[in-house]
């Protein structure tokens, strides 16, 4: 087998308006297709940065909460890259989001922080 790259991370929500809200209008993302399936009662909404598919934001109204903290198993986080650690932060901040201080990584010296979205799902940010 050779993977050639990721192609999505599939997030699942209580609250599809304020998820939707945050993907799009916090972070960034644009719509490249949403799915009302009436058989389910939810929505799947296609989202891309710069052009690439990169999540699949679901909404489930009998979904149940995942433990994140303290640590398990499973995914942890969703780290994006950006070129400007402290502006992306800031930019964050600006829009009543609560962001941890920004760290550096011991092993590659590269600055990164935490935010979590608005189903607590633990995201980070990561100068590249």
């Amino acid at each position: 087998m050779e993977i050639k790259a990721i192609h999505h991370v599939a997030i699942i929500t209580d609250n599809y308006e304020r998820s939707k809200y945050f993907y799009t209008e916090i972070l960034g993302f644009s719509i490249l297709k949403e799915t009302f399936r009436a058989d389910r009662n939810s929505f799947k909404l296609d989202l891309a940065i710069n052009g690439l598919y990169q999540i699949e934001l679901f909404s489930f109204a009998d979904s149940k909460q995942r433990a994140s903290f303290p640590e398990q198993r499973g995914l942890r986080h969703l780290a994006f890259g950006v070129a400007d650690i402290e502006k992306a932060r800031a930019e964050l901040i600006s829009k009543s989001i609560d962001v941890q201080a920004i760290r550096t990584d011991e092993g590659t010296n590269k600055k990164f922080c935490f935010f979590n979205d608005p189903n607590d799902q633990p995201l980070e940010l990561y100068e590249l």
